[in-house]
């Protein structure tokens, strides 16, 4: 098995440097990704969209018609459920 020690790394967006982990290169490593990170953490969320790359959309429900906000983008021709319909459909889903 690999040694794997913390490493500084640049930050592509801001310059700054960033901590590669040894918990993190292990990570990689167990995944088999091929490239390390290229940006810090806070320009990583930035580029994903905030907190947590967590994008909030208000649209209105596809069943009942009550304005909601989901935490994604809705993808056009797909339906989207307020969080009752949801609970709604997927409990008459799993007795069905």
């Amino acid at each position: 098995m690999a040694q794997f020690q913390d490493r500084t790394l640049q930050c592509v967006d801001c310059g700054a440097d960033f901590i590669f982990t040894a918990g993190e290169q292990h990570f990689f490593f167990d995944k088999a990704f091929k490239n390390e990170p290229k940006r810090c953490k806070a320009c990583k969320a930035k580029r994903q969209g905030g907190a947590g790359g967590r994008v909030e959309t208000s649209t209105n429900c596809s069943q009942c018609g009550r304005e909601t906000t989901v935490p994604f983008k809705p993808t056009q021709g797909r339906p989207v459920f307020c969080r009752e319909c949801f609970q709604l459909r997927n409990a008459s889903a799993a007795t069905a």
